[in-house]
């Protein structure tokens, strides 16, 4: 009997997962605003009222999507800064861990980037601007202490450098394909060479 209930459990457990992704990719690629339960619904092939065994709303949908990606990423993001590597180095490695997320989870990263005003403005999501505050201090605190250390050049704004580098970076969801010419991995060492080297021949 507790195998059945352990069996059981599984399968419900599987199941909410494949919507939750099924909403995720929708509220991506549609918009959270423009997708409705029935959306979802149909493409998982069930009926719209079933979809609330799992879920009590689409907002917690959206609210469960973005919760697992920023703590995801807020926990990737500190185990590389306390690997206690020189300032350059972590602040590389934080720069890979992106676009390795971007690689891994476009939709998930998507839907951070266009759904910002809306969450900014709807209660129940204060999480997302407290962990994205989070993160935005680990990066912070590499910057200043690579220009305490001499890395980092000391007359850039780091505010304003953390942003460039920020945006720059999350932006390329947009057009970043899986199995495209560049991987993961070859956008991130483009990226670094161009931050660190600069595009103008000496």
């Amino acid at each position: 009997m507790r195998a059945q209930r352990n069996a059981a459990a599984q399968a419900g457990s599987a199941r909410r997962r494949e919507l939750l992704t099924i909403a995720e990719r929708q509220f991506a690629t549609r918009g959270f605003a423009q997708t409705t339960i029935r959306d979802i619904a149909d493409e998982a092939g069930i009926l719209s009222g079933s979809l609330y065994h799992h879920f009590p709303s689409k907002e917690a949908m959206l609210g469960e999507a973005l919760q697992e990606f920023l703590e995801g990423l807020l926990a990737r993001s500190v185990a590389i800064v306390e690997q206690g590597d020189r300032p350059r180095e972590v602040l590389d490695q934080l720069i890979r861990e992106s676009f390795a997320t971007i690689n891994a989870a476009p939709d998930a990263v998507a839907l951070y980037q266009n759904e910002k005003s809306f969450v900014a403005e709807t209660p129940g999501f204060e999480f997302v601007a407290k962990l994205s505050r989070d993160i935005e201090k680990l990066w912070l605190g590499v910057i200043k202490s690579g220009r305490a250390a001499g890395e980092f050049r000391t007359d850039l704004d780091v505010n304003l450098t953390y942003r460039f580098i920020r945006d720059t970076v999350w932006s390329t969801v947009g057009w970043y394909r899986l199995g495209g010419r560049f991987s993961h991995h070859a956008v991130a060492e483009q990226y670094l060479s161009l931050l660190h080297g600069g595009m103008l021949k000496n």
